[in-house]
C-alpha cells in the first residue's frame, strides 16, 4: 500500500504531498521537489502503523 503525507518544506515553505514508502523508518535525506534543497527526514509509525513525517533543514 502506498503511503503519502503533506509536509511543509522548512525552505520554501511549500507544502507537498511526500510519498513514504511503507517500510521505511528512521531517517534519511530527500532533496524538495520544489526547491530542491536537503531535508532530514524523519519516519516513525505507531503501533497501529500510524505514519508521523517530520522535517528540518539538512546542513
Amino acid at each position: 500500500m502506498d503511503e503519502f503525507a503533506l509536509v511543509t518544506c522548512p525552505y520554501c515553505m511549500q507544502t507537498v504531498e511526500f510519498y513514504v514508502d511503507p517500510g521505511t523508518k528512521g531517517s534519511y535525506v530527500e532533496d524538495c521537489e520544489v526547491c530542491c534543497r536537503p531535508w532530514r527526514v524523519f519516519v516513525s509509525r505507531d503501533q497501529d502503523g500510524g505514519l508521523s513525517v517530520q522535517l528540518e533543514r539538512s546542513q
